[in-house]
C-alpha cells in the first residue's frame, strides 16, 4: 500500500519498521517538530521517529497545524491508500481524515473503549487492570472514539509502564501490518460508549507518593509512573524517586520506615522500593541506594 506514517515517539518506531519492511510504500511522515534538547537544552532535537524516518530515507513533515487548506491539500497530494497513525500528537482534522482511500488507522495502546485518551498505559496499570492491549481504530473526529478493527491482549502482572509502552509498541506494529493485509475483508466493530473511560494526561502533581493509601495502590502508582515522570517522596529532605516497588510485611504510621531495608508502611500494608533514582542521579537498586544513604528505622517519609 502507500502510506504516510504519523507519529512522533519511541512509541511509534516500531510501527513505521514494520510497515517497511514489510514492503509498504511509506511516501512520507508526518510528526511533531523538534524540540530543544541536548545537553544545553538548547540544541533542537528530532523525534525518534524522525530520526528513523531519515536514516530510512522517508521525507519528513513536521506542521505546527493541520488546520490549514494549505496543509491539508498538500497532505491530500500524496495521493496515499491509508494513513496509520501511532501517538502522533496533533488533533487530525475531517478534511485529513477523508483523504486517504482507505482514511487513518490509529494504533491505540489500550483495550478500548477502555482508556480513550493521552495516557492509556499509565491509567491502566495505576488502576490495576489486569490486561492491557492493543487496538487498531479506524479513526474520525471524536477522541478515539472510532470503529475498532483489531485488537490484541496482553496481561500487566508488575510491570511498568516503560515496559508496557515497549512491549505494546511491538505488539500494535505488527497487528498494524496484519490489519493491512486482511483491511478490505475486515467488518468494523463500534465501541459501547457504556465501557468508554478516558485516561487523561498525567499530570506531575500527581507524581508525590500518598503513603495513607494501601499498599496494593502504592506499588501501582510506582510502576503507573514509571519512568516518567516517576512516583516520589522525600529521604531526608531530598527527593528520590521510586521506579519500582513491591509489597512488604509489616505495618504501621502512613510513611514511616519499618526495618534497615527500607520497608515503608501504607496506611494498609507495606512496600518496599527495588529500583530508586535520586535527582540527578541514575537509576538504582535497593542495595546500591542503601549503600549511600542511611534512612533509620521510625523515620517518616514525607
Amino acid at each position: 500500500m502507500r502510506i504516510i506514517f504519523m507519529g512522533s515517539p519511541d512509541f511509534a518506531v516500531p510501527t513505521l519498521q514494520a510497515l517497511v519492511d514489510a514492503a509498504h510504500e511509506v511516501v512520507c511522515v508526518y510528526n511533531q517538530p523538534p524540540r530543544p534538547g541536548g545537553r544545553r537544552g538548547k540544541e533542537l532535537t528530532p523525534t525518534p521517529v524522525h530520526q528513523r524516518a531519515s536514516d530510512l530515507g522517508i521525507e519528513v513533515r513536521h506542521p505546527k497545524s493541520l488546520k490549514s487548506v494549505e496543509e491539508q491539500q498538500a497532505f491530500a497530494s500524496l495521493d496515499a491508500d491509508v494513513a496509520v497513525v501511532a501517538a502522533y500528537g496533533l488533533i487530525l482534522p475531517q478534511p485529513i481524515l477523508d483523504a486517504p482511500r482507505h482514511g487513518c488507522l490509529n494504533v491505540h495502546a489500550s483495550i478500548l473503549p477502555r482508556w480513550r485518551g493521552a495516557a492509556p498505559i499509565h491509567r491502566a496499570v495505576m488502576a490495576g487492570d489486569p490486561v492491557t492491549g492493543v487496538t487498531i481504530m479506524q479513526m474520525e473526529a471524536g477522541l478515539d472514539t472510532g470503529p475498532m478493527l483489531t485488537m490484541a491482549r496482553t496481561p500487566i502482572e508488575d510491570k511498568t509502564t516503560g515496559e508496557l509502552t515497549e512491549e505494546l509498541a511491538e505488539i500494535g506494529a505488527q497487528l498494524m501490518v496484519g490489519t493491512l493485509i486482511d483491511l478490505t475483508m475486515l467488518h468494523p466493530l463500534q465501541q459501547d460508549e457504556a465501557d468508554a473511560t478516558y485516561a487523561a494526561k498525567i499530570d506531575k502533581a500527581e507524581a508525590r507518593i500518598d503513603w495513607a493509601k494501601p499498599a496494593e495502590e502504592v506499588v501501582r502508582h510506582v510502576h503507573g509512573l514509571s519512568p516518567f515522570p516517576g512516583a516520589w517522596c522525600e529521604v531526608d529532605g531530598q527527593r528520590v524517586k521510586l521506579l519500582r516497588a513491591q509489597l512488604a510485611e509489616g505495618s504501621g504510621r502512613p510513611g514511616e520506615v519499618l526495618d534497615d531495608r527500607l520497608a515503608i508502611a501504607c496506611n494498609a500494608g507495606a512496600i518496599r522500593p527495588v529500583e530508586l533514582q535520586r535527582a540527578g542521579k541514575p537509576k538504582m537498586d535497593l542495595d546500591t541506594f542503601l549503600r549511600g544513604n542511611t534512612v533509620e528505622k521510625g523515620t517518616v517519609l514525607a
